[in-house]
């Protein structure tokens, strides 16, 4: 399982997800799913995957091949962010379609998940969840953020706190609070986690930050949550029924 969240925000963007393929008694598998496309100067793509890791790396690794010849529709060719957004829906499509005409195994689920946002220059930054269908919808001003994978926990915090002019500091301690939330309940999801921050009409490659438990901040920060939240519930008000 996976978690991945990503905002579109006045000061830019946020992207962020866990690193945890699968948890067992004695197995636990970690790949990354925060991937870039850039050019400096000119274009920053930040593809974030979760489902089906088999879809989800063919997806990738054809995108990658591709992103090479110019004859061919590519990341780096593309005149706007919804023609990325159709591409990587394309190759979705391609993928789970030969893999299910392959019969690779009755009943298996190919589906993956993408949230695909970035900039190219002369266009405002833009965000796109991709479905396994290969269809998508773009992120709003009234809608700034998408989640795929386990996303129930890490809903409610960012439900209360994400606008659209949410500072980016502000931005990344929510994130990190949801990410928070989500693994206390679910232990598929897990460290190490991947947080790449892009700041609007900067075009280079956004400040990543690589965080695991021994994080000190991340540290700091889950145990001020937790005690504001056990303190807001002795607070509540008497039980009157």
């Amino acid at each position: 399982m996976t978690y991945c969240v990503a905002m579109r925000l006045e000061q830019g963007m946020l992207f962020a997800a866990d690193s945890r393929t699968n948890a067992g008694v004695d197995q636990i598998a970690t790949f990354r799913k925060l991937h870039r496309f850039e050019r400096e100067g000119e274009r920053l793509i930040v593809l974030l995957s979760a489902g089906n890791l088999a879809t989800t790396q063919s997806v990738l690794s054809l995108l990658r091949s591709r992103a090479g010849d110019d004859t061919v529709p590519n990341m780096y060719n593309a005149r706007d962010l919804y023609e990325v957004a159709g591409q990587v829906g394309a190759t979705v499509r391609e993928v789970i379609d030969r893999d299910e005409g392959q019969g690779q195994g009755s009943g298996v689920d190919f589906g993956g998940s993408f949230l695909v946002g970035g900039q190219i220059r002369g266009q405002g930054s833009r965000l796109f969840h991709v479905y396994p269908a290969g269809n998508f919808i773009e992120a709003t001003v009234d809608t700034p953020y998408f989640q795929i994978g386990e996303s129930k926990y890490g809903k409610p915090i960012l439900d209360r706190v994400v606008d659209y002019r949410l500072p980016m500091d502000q931005a990344v301690k929510c994130a990190l609070i949801s990410f928070d939330s989500t693994m206390r309940s679910n232990l598929s999801v897990g460290m190490p986690l991947d947080v790449l921050t892009y700041p609007e009409d900067s075009f280079a490659g956004g400040q990543h930050y690589n965080i695991d438990e021994h994080h000190a901040f991340y540290r700091e920060l889950r145990e001020a949550w937790s005690d504001a939240l056990s303190q807001a519930f002795r607070n509540l008000p008497p039980l009157r029924l």
